[in-house]
This record gives structure tokens, C-alpha cells and sequence, in this order.
């Protein structure tokens, strides 16, 4: 082979090369493009299923209120519409669909909770304690509940004033004045957020307290078992018989006296079976066939003239499993 000959394969090599690189930059160019689109599709795709996902939730939150009025209108009524059954409020789930997805809504009415502001201290310590506190720290958290909102400066037995607050890292002054906030009980003596909030083991106590049920008796038609079982005289027993008896029907007092027995006397003290105007909403929307949901938590006050105002509004919030 002359050299002439060399020259032009070693040409025809390095152009080979230059070839297979420029196909190889073009190939990454396409699949970097291609991977861009995609992604960026997946994207669009990912936020009209989570709009969708809200717009059904706030949906679920207008027929949530539009439930609290019929039920206002019909409860004390012997009028059952044909395929509108009165929803309860003791935050029974309804599904309902709508398009290609569905909403769930709750419905809790606030005198149900044990209020901060008016329950019984026994009532409270019950309460506590039914969620996993021990006496001791329930003494402790009830007592200086009590000394946060009273006027004075004087301390019950397990309670706390200003002058232990204000020996704390960060210091402050106890209120002296009733709650506007459940949230506002971490500044308590002996309330951490696990207790407030609860985790994947167990339920915090905000689920079951309220500020806006201004009542210190609980609607028996809409508590929580916990809430029931901070009733004095309320068993297991009698806790489980009444919340299976009014899912079926609207109970009453003659049912309650029935259930409860010789207790009755004692419990009905700590009860009333009327709904307050303060209702939280909770509403969660999905898509069918995927995973995942939008949800939202509201709380309405019913004012006069068949209108509302809302006192809370969160979206979205997180769903615990």
C-alpha cells in the first residue's frame, strides 16, 4: 500500500469518527428533547388532576353547607323527601360523584367537642385522659387550662401563672383571659404538640376541643366516642349502643334515658341533643382510577336570613391514613 494510500484511510477513520460522534450528540439532543416533553407533559397532566382534585373538593364544601341548611329545615320535620336522607353531623363520611371524579364530606357540628372555655374541669380531665394521658398529667394540663384563662393570678394545685411562664427560655405572660384558639393551648403547661396533634399511633385531643360550641354540655346526637366517654356516667357500653343507635335514626331523649339506665341522671347533666350553628367541613376530592387526594377543611357559622360566614378556611390540608 503506497503512502498515499494510508493517507486517505486514516482521512476515511477520522471522518468515520466524526460521524458516529455528531450521531451520537443528535441522538442525546433528540432523547434529552424527548425526555423534556415528556416530563413537561407529565407535569400538565399532574396539575389539571390536582385542580380537578380541589374543584371537586370545594365543591364537596358548598354541598356540605347546603346539607346543614336542609337539615336545619327538615330534622324536626316528619317529612322524608324521596332519595335525601338528612345527613348527620357527628362526621359521618358521604360520597357523592360528580364528572369523572367524587367528593367525601364530613360534616361535624362544633357542640359535639368539649369547648375549652366552658366544660367542666372533670369533663376535660376525662377527655384527656381517654386520648392516652396519664392522671398526673392530666391534673397538670387541666389545672393550668383553668389558670391560663381565669382573671387572677392565683394558682390551682397542679396549675401555672405567669411567673413559671415567664421563667421559660422564651418567656411570656399566662392570658388571663378565655381561649380564641384550640392552637393556643400549646402555650399551656404540659401541652406538647403530640398531645395537641396526636400522631400515626394515636389521635391528638384538638380533634375532640373546640372554642366555638360556647355550651359547657355536648350534643349527644354529634360526639365523637372519646367526647362521649368524658361524659360522667357514660360507660363503654352505653358510648357504643348510642353511636350504633343514631346512625339508623335521629335519637332522643327517650333513647338516651333507655341506653344509659341508672346513669341517665347523672349524664344528662353533661348533655343537650341540639345542634349549635358552628359546623366544620371537611371535604376531600378524587379522580377515579387515580391515587391521591385534594382536601379541604372549613368551619361555617349559620347567621341569620338562611346565610353563613366561614370562621376557618384551609386548602389544602393533609389526610392522615
Amino acid at each position: 500500500m503506497t503512502k498515499h494510500g494510508k493517507h486517505l484511510r486514516t482521512e476515511g477513520g477520522i471522518a468515520l469518527l466524526i460521524v458516529l460522534w455528531v450521531l451520537t450528540i443528535l441522538m442525546v439532543i433528540v432523547f434529552s428533547f424527548s425526555l423534556m416533553a415528556r416530563t413537561e407533559t407529565l407535569s400538565i397532566m399532574s396539575y389539571k388532576s390536582g385542580i380537578a382534585k380541589k374543584f371537586l373538593a370545594e365543591a364537596g364544601i358548598q354541598r356540605g353547607i347546603m346539607e346543614i341548611f336542609y337539615r336545619n329545615v327538615y330534622r324536626n320535620q316528619n317529612v322524608e323527601l324521596e332519595g335525601r336522607e338528612i345527613w348527620k353531623t357527628d362526621g359521618t363520611p358521604h360520597d357523592a360523584q360528580l364528572g369523572e371524579g367524587y367528593y367525601t364530606v364530613r360534616i361535624t357540628d362544633e357542640a359535639g367537642k368539649v369547648d375549652i372555655n366552658t366544660a367542666p374541669e372533670l369533663v376535660l380531665k376525662n377527655l384527656f385522659m381517654n386520648t392516652g394521658i396519664s392522671g398526673e398529667d392530666a391534673d397538670i394540663i387541666v389545672d393550668s387550662l383553668m389558670d391560663w384563662k381565669d382573671p387572677d393570678d392565683l394558682h390551682r394545685l397542679n396549675g401555672a401563672e405567669s411567673d413559671y411562664y415567664q421563667s421559660l427560655p422564651t418567656p411570656y405572660n399566662a392570658k388571663d383571659a378565655k381561649f380564641d384558639t384550640v392552637e393556643e393551648l400549646l402555650l399551656v403547661k404540659g401541652v406538647t404538640p403530640d398531645i395537641l396533634y396526636g400522631s400515626k399511633e394515636k389521635k391528638g385531643v384538638i380533634e375532640f376541643l373546640t372554642v366555638h360550641a360556647k355550651n359547657s354540655r355536648i350534643n349527644v346526637k354529634a360526639a365523637p366516642r372519646e367526647v362521649l366517654l368524658a361524659v360522667p356516667g357514660m360507660t363503654p357500653e352505653a358510648a357504643d349502643q348510642l353511636i350504633e343507635l343514631r346512625a339508623s335514626k335521629e335519637i332522643d331523649m327517650n333513647d338516651i334515658t333507655g341506653i344509659l339506665g341508672t346513669n341517665s341522671q347523672e349524664a344528662l347533666k353533661y348533655l343537650i341533643m341540639t345542634d349549635s350553628s358552628v359546623f366544620s367541613i371537611d371535604a376531600s376530592g378524587k379522580k377515579t382510577g387515580e391515587k391521591g387526594a385534594y382536601a379541604i377543611r372549613a368551619m361555617v357559622r349559620l347567621t341569620e336570613m338562611d346565610q353563613y360566614t366561614f370562621l376557618y378556611y384551609k386548602s389544602p390540608v393533609i389526610i392522615r391514613e
